[in-house]
């Protein structure tokens, strides 16, 4: 069962006001007929009018109201998410990537491989909310976001937020939130517009603590040139999305990470924040991943150094796939060498007002056409590419966020010229699996021979066990031993 039901708890960090828990649980509240995030400023109602729900969307489902001071549904996402692959936590993300909106209840079973029945069920039984509900709850969120953080016209919010009707739109936020549409933009305090036109600022909050160093310093080590760069402070990138391409810049901060969004379709902008937030792995629970590290007394040290280290993840799980066999036993400069000589060449065209972006990644569809002997690598490289591409293209390997980590694993496994460590980084960096552990790589048994720990992969393996269900967080901890520019947060 989920941590609400836990009543002893889920009271003390609402009397504690403990914002580590924000996303976990939310309190309704009976006298007053709202509901809000742990860390809400106001004084704590009396345990006895306090009831403990899974998600924002339970809480609506019952007839609660979200609160107008800790505005809990801004919530960092819950991070049992992130670290699990089950039926719920699977279903879970493809919600949060748009899928309700776009193909239904249906579309989603199918992209899981269940009834839409069994997924009705095990939702509903563990959040209290079924996947239309969920989908709901979502689309207000987006909504206040564009009616706070834009001068668009209603109308157009309602439907880039997802809702069939301006009625629908109309009722909807004002049963959420208790407000018309018209009066949250009243009480929203004017805002300097952003410097690029038709870009939208946002702030994307995080669990503290969060090191943006080997966060931001690792994307911007390896940025493809075209699709990525490193800029005035922020990493920017192109974004492919179901409706058309957006452009990102993520700029980080004391306790917000700064998002300016420039979209094609404003359809596209739930999807565009969850996959920054995926990105940066903002639904991170920071505290747990570092108290189960610091039982090592090896680990200890670097931890308490720097707490709060991220795994830098993807927007695009088969781009980082393409680019993790790129990237197959040579340097960072030649993958980025290797991936900018695809882009220009079959990468999609954008228009970048600030002139620094120039494409999308190529799709797979695009990379599957190209000439092999085109590819400047080893025979056997291409043939690992090529195929890659081909299944990716051809719908044979899926690398959604709805993934099954272990049956996914197995299967890149499988494919001419994957080893482990190929699939354990596209295991931890695209597909988000939190214990994915790279034993083989030459930057953590370099880490491990330093600290004193054992060097050969199955040693070191054998020591890790100790640091499940987060080896994937352990490996950005050793990693930061080195000084490889992935380490650094970019000046």
């Amino acid at each position: 069962m989920g941590m609400h039901t836990d009543t002893e708890r889920c009271v003390r960090a609402v009397q504690s006001k403990d914002a580590r828990f924000d996303g976990w649980f939310f309190t309704a509240v009976l006298t007053t007929g709202i509901y809000c995030r742990p860390s809400c400023p106001v004084v704590p109602p009396k345990p006895e009018n306090m009831v403990f729900h899974p998600s924002a969307a339970s809480c609506q489902q019952a007839g609660f109201r979200a609160c107008k001071r800790c505005r809990p549904d801004t919530s960092p996402g819950s991070p049992e998410w992130n670290q699990r692959a089950d039926l719920v936590a699977r279903a879970m993300r493809l919600i949060a990537d748009g899928v309700v909106d776009r193909a239904g209840v249906p579309g989603l079973a199918a992209r899981l491989g269940y009834s839409t029945r069994q997924v009705e069920r095990q939702l509903l039984a563990e959040l209290g909310a079924g996947p239309l509900a969920l989908a709901r709850a979502q689309r207000a969120q987006t909504a206040r976001l564009l009616i706070e953080t834009t001068t668009l016209p209603m109308a157009q919010i309602a439907f880039a937020a997802g809702f069939a009707s301006i009625r629908t739109f109309n009722d909807t936020v004002r049963e959420v939130f208790a407000l018309s549409p018209s009066e949250l933009r009243t009480r929203t305090p004017k805002r300097q517009g952003p410097s690029t036109p038709g870009a939208l600022s946002l702030r994307l909050p995080f669990r503290a603590p969060l090191n943006p160093d080997n966060l931001f310093g690792h994307l911007a080590a390896t940025a493809v040139p075209g699709v990525e760069e490193w800029r005035d402070g922020s990493y920017r990138r192109t974004l492919r999305l179901p409706h058309g391409h957006g452009i990102v810049a993520l700029t980080p901060g004391p306790d917000h990470i700064a998002c300016r969004l420039t979209l094609g379709d404003l359809r596209d902008l739930t999807v565009a924040i969850s996959r920054c937030r995926r990105l940066l792995d903002l639904d991170a629970d920071p505290v747990a991943v570092d108290d189960r590290l610091r039982t090592d007394p090896v680990l200890a040290p670097l931890v308490d150094k720097a707490p709060g280290r991220r795994v830098p993840r993807t927007v695009d799980e088969a781009e980082f796939a393409v680019r993790a066999v790129l990237g197959q036993q040579v340097s960072t400069a030649a993958a980025r060498t290797h991936a900018a000589r695809l882009v220009a060449a079959h990468g999609e065209p954008v228009d970048d007002p600030e002139g620094g972006l120039t494409h999308l990644f190529p799709a797979p569809g695009a990379l599957a056409a190209l000439d092999p002997e085109t590819l400047a690598m080893p025979r056997t490289r291409r043939t690992t590419f090529t195929t890659l591409v081909r299944m990716l293209a051809d719908g044979d390997l899926h690398l959604g966020v709805e993934s099954d980590w272990p049956r996914t694993r197995a299967q890149l496994l499988g494919l001419p010229g994957f080893g482990p460590w190929t699939a354990d980084v596209i295991a931890m960096r695209a597909l988000g699996d939190p214990d994915a552990f790279l034993p083989t790589d030459l930057g953590i048994r370099r880490a491990a021979r330093d600290l004193g720990l054992p060097s050969t992969p199955a040693a070191l393996t054998s020591r890790a066990a100790a640091w499940r269900p987060w080896r994937a967080y352990a490996v950005q901890y050793l990693w930061a031993t080195d000084s490889h520019p992935i380490n650094f947060l970019p000046v």
